[in-house]
């Protein structure tokens, strides 16, 4: 029987790995081979190959109509991205099957990816995943099916003016106890950019007040906000990635971080061109407040794929360590104003006294010191205009300058 003559019906893919999913980026061509292993000669039929992708979201919500009744409400919405069919092998125009010998088979396929997809990205209520399937029809036989699925990764690349922009943030929050006024804590925090990849450290630059009777805890995290959208509802999942604590400030002091650094685990790149699926990232620094709820201050982030080139660290790295406010730098006018002309600012009688000689009981001991020096060719006057007869002659008292010196 068939299920006797075959031995193997599967899908590889070129460039996947050893029991692992191959990687491909938008607008990448696909391509593969379908392998087909027989013990003996059979009988086949059309074997078709069709590559899918797509975003699904679902999720139910229980819901109170009284109180007695209850119903559950259901949610679900779908994005396909990708529906590619191939026939790699059809029956005959006679309609008989085709025979096939025994040994090894090997259809080979290719296809473009789209130039427009989302990362590959599996969620609590919901989905983007892509895969192969084969389909193997047999003669007076159920048809054998075959999938392989791999990965999409939408490159985004950091070293753009958006991700680079540095991110900074305020905030305050006024204590109360039981109607009674504990002081006030207040919060300024400060990265070097937006966009960062997995693996890079994020360094802190922030201030924390306590105007408060007790102490509070300061803490960073970065948190991953998961967005899925269905019928014009959101349906949100918040999971921390990474985090760290700083040392209680007590009761009337301050703390500051100078470049504390987080480090960024393995995670997946931020969605965010996904009509149903989103996913966000954003750095929060909170302050642990007894007695009252937490004091957050929330900076965005963009977790890409491509890494900041080496003229862009060095750019980040020294904006990190000269942060300072930099709001000088706003009144710059964007043309700058021509120069004055020498004599809008010199009057004659001015030019004709600065370049005469200084006298030497005006400088006094400054021509003993060693960082003055009195150019000669520099006292000068500019030549005169044509004329037979110099206006200006050179004073005897000047000692020619020796040409060889």
């Amino acid at each position: 029987m068939i299920f006797d003559r075959l031995k193997r019906f599967s899908i590889v893919l070129e460039g996947a790995e050893r029991d692992g999913p191959a990687a491909f980026s938008p607008g990448q061509a696909v391509s593969g081979r379908v392998v087909l292993e027989l013990a003996a000669a059979a009988r086949l039929g059309a074997l078709r190959l069709r590559a899918m992708g797509a975003a699904r979201v679902h999720w139910t919500e229980s819901r109170s109509a009284g109180s007695s009744t209850a119903y559950t409400q259901s949610y679900s919405d779908q994005v396909e991205f990708l529906n590619h069919r191939d026939t790699l092998m059809a029956p005959p125009d006679n309609g008989e099957a085709t025979v096939l010998p025994a040994g090894r088979h090997e259809f080979p396929f290719t296809f473009q990816l789209p130039e427009t997809l989302a990362t590959s990205f599996e969620g609590k209520h919901g989905s983007v995943r892509y895969w192969v399937k084969a389909k193997l029809h047999r003669p007076w036989s159920t048809v054998k099916k075959a999938k392989k699925e791999f990965t999409v990764i939408e490159p985004i690349d950091i070293n753009t003016p958006a991700l680079l922009a540095p991110q900074a943030g305020a905030k305050e929050k006024l204590a109360r106890a039981w109607y009674c006024n504990r002081g006030q804590v207040s919060v300024t925090a400060k990265i070097d950019r937006k966009g960062y990849t997995p693996g890079e450290v994020i360094p802190i630059f922030a201030e924390i007040d306590n105007c408060t009777s007790r102490a509070v805890v300061p803490k960073a995290a970065i948190i991953q906000t998961q967005t899925f959208i269905a019928r014009g509802t959101k349906k949100q999942k918040k999971s921390v990635v990474t985090s760290i604590t700083g040392d209680p400030i007590p009761a009337g002091k301050r703390e500051v971080w100078h470049g504390r650094a987080l480090k960024i685990p393995p995670v997946g790149p931020s969605i965010l061109q996904c009509r149903i699926i989103q996913v966000e990232y954003s750095l929060k620094v909170c302050v642990d407040i007894p007695g009252t709820s937490k004091l957050l201050l929330e900076l965005p982030l963009v977790i890409g794929t491509i890494p900041l080139h080496p003229f862009g660290s060095r750019t980040s790295s020294v904006s990190s360590q000269y942060s300072v406010n930099l709001d000088w730098l706003s009144t710059i006018p964007e043309q700058l104003e021509a120069p004055p002309e020498y004599s809008a600012v010199v009057s004659s009688p001015e030019a004709e006294q600065s370049l005469a000689p200084p006298c030497r009981s005006e400088l006094g001991d400054i021509l003993e010191g060693p960082f003055f020096a009195y150019i000669q060719e520099f006292r000068f006057r500019p030549p005169p205009l044509y004329s037979e007869v110099d206006p200006n002659p050179t004073s005897d008292t000047i000692r020619p300058r020796c040409m060889t010196c």
